[in-house]
C-alpha cells in the first residue's frame, strides 16, 4: 500500500480499491500526425523544414513548441468554444475479459481483439491521429489539422497499453496521449502499471505523456497540500523520466471545478482533459471533452457514439 502522511485516509482507501480490481472508474491506413506537423508548426510561426516527424523513426518529437505560440495569437474563449470539436477517445485497460470482472468494470476495459477492430475500423475510415500540441494549436490559433483528426488517450499508466496498445497504434501509424498515474508506476501485481523505461519509451516514439495525479484523487475534493502532491510533484517526476516538459492532464474520473483552472493553469499546464459533457465558458482550455471508449461496445457502435458526441 503506498501511503502518504498528507494523504486523508479515503484517498488511501480508494487507492487500495484501485490497485486491487485493476479498475480506476474514470470515466487506406489511416497516417500518423506528420501531415498535420508541418500545417501546425506553420501557424505558429515555426519553420516546418525543422519539424520532427513524428512518425518517420522512433524517439522524433512533436511539430512545435505551443509555450512558443505568442500571446497575440492566442485566441479568446469564445471563439475556442466555437470550433468544431475534435473526437477524443479515451481507453484504460486494454486486456481481455476476466471471470471476476464485473458488468461495471467491464465498461473500462476493451478486450484486445475488440481494440484492434477498433484500431482497424478508424485506419480504415481515414482517420489521422493527432497529438495535444497539434489540438492545442488548434484550438487555440486556429492552425489547420489532418483530414479526420482524432486524439487517442490512455489513463492510468497500465501495462497492457504498452504492451498491447501502443504495438497496434503503431501498426496503423497512430500516436497516442497516455496519461500516468505517478504512484503506480512500476507496480506489478494483479494489474500491473509501466515502469519508468517504458514510460520514457513512449516518449522516445513520439507518443506523449501527461499528467494524472498521483494517486487517482478527485480534483473536487483538493485543499491545502493536495495541489502539491496530485498535481504539481507528477509533472515534475514524469517531466524526469522523459526528459521532456508536461504540457497536458486528465482529471481522474473525468471530473473537474473551477477552482482547479487556475491551479493547473499556474502549474504550467496548457490544457486538461475531463469526460464531461460541459466546458468551462472562460477557460475552455482547461476542459477539453473526451468520451470513454466503452469496452462492451460494438466497433459499429463506438463509430456513432463518436461521431454524435463531438458533432
Amino acid at each position: 500500500m503506498f501511503t502518504r502522511q498528507s494523504v486523508s485516509l479515503v484517498t488511501a482507501l480508494c487507492l487500495s480499491v484501485l490497485i486491487t480490481s485493476g479498475i480506476t472508474g474514470c470515466q487506406s491506413k489511416g497516417s500518423d500526425t506528420n501531415e498535420a506537423a508541418n500545417t501546425t508548426a506553420a501557424a505558429a510561426g515555426a519553420s516546418p523544414e525543422k519539424s520532427a516527424d513524428a512518425n518517420a523513426k522512433p524517439g522524433a518529437s512533436a511539430a512545435v513548441d505551443p509555450t512558443k505560440i505568442p500571446v497575440s495569437k492566442i485566441a479568446d474563449a469564445a471563439t475556442i468554444l466555437s470550433r468544431p470539436q475534435v473526437p477524443i477517445l479515451c481507453y484504460h485497460q486494454i486486456r481481455d475479459w476476466r471471470a471476476k470482472d464485473s458488468k461495471s468494470a467491464k465498461d473500462y476495459i476493451v478486450p484486445v481483439a475488440a481494440f484492434k477492430e477498433q484500431m482497424q475500423m478508424l485506419a480504415d475510415s481515414g482517420y489521422h491521429t493527432i497529438l495535444p500540441d497539434q489540438l492545442y494549436a488548434y484550438l487555440a490559433t486556429g492552425a489547420p489539422l489532418p483530414p479526420k483528426p482524432i486524439m487517442l488517450t490512455f489513463d492510468d499508466g497500465d501495462l497492457d497499453q504498452y504492451t498491447v496498445a501502443m504495438p497496434e497504434l503503431e501498426k496503423h501509424g497512430f500516436k497516442g496521449t497516455f496519461f500516468i498515474m505517478t504512484v503506480a508506476i512500476g507496480r506489478r501485481g494483479k494489474q500491473p502499471y509501466m515502469d519508468k523505461t517504458q514510460i520514457k519509451d513512449l516518449a522516445d516514439r513520439g507518443h506523449v505523456i501527461g499528467a494524472h495525479t498521483w494517486d487517482h484523487h478527485n480534483v473536487k475534493k483538493y485543499q491545502g497540500e493536495d495541489w502539491k502532491i496530485q498535481i504539481e510533484e507528477p509533472k515534475a517526476k514524469l517531466e524526469a523520466i522523459t526528459g521532456k516538459p508536461i504540457h497536458y492532464f486528465a482529471y481522474p474520473f473525468g471530473l473537474w471545478n473551477k477552482q482547479a483552472l487556475p491551479e493547473l493553469q499556474k502549474r504550467g499546464y496548457l490544457a486538461a482533459f475531463t469526460l464531461a459533457d460541459g466546458r468551462d465558458e472562460e477557460m475552455p482550455l482547461l476542459t477539453v471533452r473526451r468520451i470513454i471508449a466503452g469496452g462492451q461496445w460494438k466497433t459499429k457502435t463506438l463509430y456513432r457514439n463518436m461521431i454524435g458526441s463531438f458533432d
